[in-house]
């Protein structure tokens, strides 16, 4: 599985390291993803989805269906 959030779709960024020198080096920034097993209060369903720190709070506030709702999914889309 990729490392992206599964209902965001938010992934890794690429950037520079900038050092006191200003010397520039590639870097890569991952997302802040979590492995979560939720449950789908519709479906009565457990469903496993590896989501971002931001996608949890969201659930957390509208709940599960509300935001599959925002991001246009379902939830045979993510399970």
């Amino acid at each position: 599985m990729s490392r992206k959030c599964q209902i965001s779709g938010k992934g890794r960024q690429a950037g520079n390291n900038v050092s006191k020198a200003h010397n520039k080096t590639k870097k890569v920034f991952n997302a802040n993803l979590h492995s979560k097993r939720l449950f789908d209060s519709e479906s009565g369903k457990w469903v496993r989805v590896k989501v971002s720190s931001r996608i949890l709070r969201t659930i957390d506030k509208k709940g599960l269906a509300a935001t599959l709702k925002d991001y246009n999914l379902k939830l045979a889309d993510i399970a």
